[in-house]
């Protein structure tokens, strides 16, 4: 229940934050999906608003709230807060990723929150039993914390970091 209201709280924030521009045509405002494609929108839209993904959606970016099993995004920036079993962006993600695996092949700005968190590039915080950042500026906390390149230790328990 705390991290529904949370949620809500980063939603208004994120909404009374975000650019115009940001909620252009080409995005819908709400999109729902059982999985791939049986969804409301194709994955080739952008979504600004709220994703409800029941097993697996896939869009192109979020911007908002995105919740569901699976969470999949390929391009752009998404942003956000992203809640579920596994969130998976091919591309940008700012905000905070709350799921039991996060993947985010670009960079990822914010807090990543899961059993297992994996980035290219951090700039935030990284909260998890098994922690990977290629680069990393900030902080890992986990039993394993792994920054590839540039961190205070190439592989370290409990804390690592590097600024």
């Amino acid at each position: 229940m705390k991290k529904m209201y949370l949620a809500i709280i980063a939603l208004s924030i994120l909404f009374c934050a975000l650019p115009p521009q940001s909620l252009q045509a080409q995005s819908q405002p709400v999109q729902l999906a059982l999985f791939n494609p049986v969804q409301i929108f194709p994955e080739q839209q952008a979504i600004a608003g709220l994703r409800l993904n029941l097993i697996y959606g896939k869009n192109t970016r979020v911007e908002g709230l995105d919740l569901g099993l699976v969470n999949h995004t390929t391009s752009g920036l998404s942003q956000g807060v992203q809640f579920g079993f596994v969130g998976y962006n091919e591309a940008d993600f700012t905000g905070w990723m709350d799921n039991t695996i996060n993947i985010s092949k670009g960079s990822c700005k914010g807090l990543q929150w899961g059993l297992v968190n994996h980035t290219k590039s951090m700039n935030g915080v990284q909260l998890g039993l098994v922690n990977y950042a290629g680069t990393m500026h900030g902080l890992q906390i986990g039993l394993v914390n792994i920054i590839k390149q540039g961190g205070a230790f190439p592989v370290f328990p409990i804390v690592n970091w590097s600024f």
